[in-house]
């Protein structure tokens, strides 16, 4: 009976209101929504703006600039299409979840470029993608194509993760760390392999995993993928006032609003059921509009927050069939206990059983 309710709350938007001052200000739109835009003069010009959307989105957490690359996308003619405009387009196209045509997408640039670069950013986001989904064999090819023709810390960060996640994460650390300690010190090999470090020794329990994912918010303090992921790890520590501290400022980002409010449900903080609603309306809207992209902030707010946890193993199962990342089968696993339902856990054991992955963040699977 919760779950049906929960589930009919959030089909459809709260009643409209109508009276307002004229003072109030009722919603802030980005410049992009607020000023025209002219359509861009040739392919360097549209992927410029793309990217510069896709890197708002990331740094902010606003998926309207995801809608804003695709209008740039949709007005550009397919004819016109380069190699960086594919792969941009893959990377909208991973970002709104939709994982095969990105990969079709990314393909197409490995089989059909001459540009080796290009060749080369297209591998590096495919294997990015094919670790979000578990898929660790073409994973790991598209890794091994990676450090033949670009050896360094970004190349060995991917086959790192690869070899974490399918059975040896303590090897995997120890030779990634060496080979940070020794390598060239560029800032954006520096924040591959310290996230990666970060993820690895998360996976082994290590509570270095800290330090590893504070150096990267030292060096790229908009990485909002980090941010939640220390969010998520400090949580799981039991480090409340941490967590409160380190989601200052973003609650406009789900993944982090999220944690925020579960921090402060833990602590009865004064504002915790003022976000609590910001969130559960949020959400309400986002089904209502159908563009439900957070599906796991979502699940992970029905459980933690509302208690509802058939709607969440729904969304945390639903989710997980798209998204296999630690965090996503971390939430499914604990959805699935808290639903009494050992079906989708034994599921669950069995697909990391396959790939030979343990990880401390499961006890689930233990117990």
């Amino acid at each position: 009976m919760i779950a049906l309710a929960m589930e009919t709350a959030l089909a459809a938007p709260a009643a409209i209101e109508t009276e307002f001052t004229d003072q109030e200000i009722l919603i802030s739109l980005p410049t992009e929504a607020l000023t025209p835009s002219t359509p861009p003069m040739n392919a360097t010009a549209a992927a410029n703006r793309i990217q510069a959307h896709l890197t708002q989105a990331r740094s902010q957490g606003d998926p309207r600039y995801l809608g804003y690359a695709q209008a740039v996308l949709d007005g550009w003619p397919e004819d016109r299409m380069t190699d960086r405009l594919h792969i941009l387009s893959a990377t909208l196209n991973q970002s709104l979840h939709r994982f095969d045509p990105a990969r079709q997408q990314l393909r197409q640039v490995i089989r059909q470029s001459s540009n080796q670069a290009q060749i080369t950013q297209a591998r590096l986001t495919l294997a990015n993608l094919e670790l979000v989904q578990g898929r660790y064999i073409p994973a790991q090819e598209q890794c091994e194509q990676l450090a033949n023709v670009l050896p360094g810390l970004i190349a060995v960060s991917c086959l790192a993760q690869v070899e974490a996640r399918t059975g040896n994460p303590q090897t995997a650390y120890q030779s990634l760390r060496a080979q940070a300690k020794r390598s060239a010190r560029d800032t954006t090999s520096l924040i591959w392999a310290e996230g990666t470090l970060a993820d690895i020794a998360a996976q082994l329990g290590k509570p270095e995993a800290e330090i590893h994912w504070r150096r990267v918010l030292t060096l790229a303090p908009d990485e909002l993928y980090t941010r939640t992921q220390l969010a998520d790890w400090l949580l799981e520590q039991g480090d409340t006032e941490a967590v409160i501290g380190l989601t200052d400022q973003y609650e406009a980002v789900d993944s982090l609003a999220v944690i925020r409010a579960i921090a402060m449900k833990r602590l009865g903080h004064g504002d915790a059921d003022r976000l609590a609603a910001r969130l559960e309306e949020r959400f309400r809207e986002a089904r209502w509009r159908g563009d439900l992209l957070h599906q796991r902030d979502f699940a992970r707010y029905a459980l933690d927050i509302r208690g509802d946890t058939d709607t969440a193993l729904d969304n945390a199962r639903t989710n997980w069939r798209d998204q296999r990342e630690p965090l996503d089968t971390r939430l499914l696993l604990r959805a699935a206990k808290a639903a009494g339902d050992e079906s989708v856990v034994t599921e669950v054991r069995a697909w990391l059983d396959s790939h030979n992955q343990n990880d401390a963040r499961y006890p689930e699977v233990r117990s």
